[in-house]
């Protein structure tokens, strides 16, 4: 069953920017790249679905998720909801304080890394089955550290990074179709353990 869903949403309202603040809730909607229950969602994040369902209903009240079927479970009825995009951008005419903002936006990227981690390894998990039957899987990974000092100079490279990545990207876009599609993915987070050699 096919469900249009944004790939990135500009959130401009407060309420919905306020939602994304609460940690349950960002997680709740990381949970919703498909369509799922409150029942699954709670098995995924080990709560309860009664809790879950009650932060779903505040989610759909602002207009991050939506209902999107139901099913019958044994004697029960699961409503299924999905999250209105993958991603969400804070638009910077909320006009609210830097630091309010600058928390929102780290933690919305914090569950878009968890949500991306947990997609590249089922994906990863799919390709070593194919790998199992002897068909060969081209990939590539690229690990590195840098040392960023200050919010600017971190705020420079992203931009810098995504900027070149973009430009690679469409260098290299197909100009027939049916080549094969390869997935390509950023992450720039803090390395546990502060300093090391």
């Amino acid at each position: 069953m096919a469900h249009e869903q944004l790939e990135t949403y500009v959130v401009e309202k407060p309420e919905q920017a306020m939602a994304l603040l609460n940690p349950l809730r960002a997680e709740i909607l990381s949970r919703l790249a498909e369509p799922a229950s409150a029942a699954e969602v709670a098995r995924g994040i080990n709560e309860i679905p009664q809790r879950v369902n009650y932060h779903l209903k505040a989610l759909e009240k602002v207009g991050l998720v939506r209902r999107v079927g139901s099913r019958q479970v044994r004697n029960l009825v699961e409503v299924l909801y999905l999250a209105i995009a993958r991603t969400y951008v804070l638009s910077e005419g909320l006009n609210w304080a830097n630091d309010t903002v600058q928390q929102m936006k780290d933690q919305g990227s914090l569950s878009h890394l968890v949500q991306t981690a947990e997609r590249i390894k089922r994906d990863a998990m799919l390709l070593l089955e194919r790998s199992d039957q002897e068909v060969e899987v081209p990939s590539a990974t690229l690990n590195a550290s840098i040392q960023l000092a200050s919010a600017e100079q971190r705020s420079a490279f992203v931009e810098e990074y995504v900027q070149l990545v973009n430009q690679l990207v469409a260098k290299y876009q197909p100009k027939e179709k049916g080549q094969e599609t390869y997935q390509v993915v950023l992450a720039v987070y803090p390395k546990q353990g502060g300093d090391e050699a």
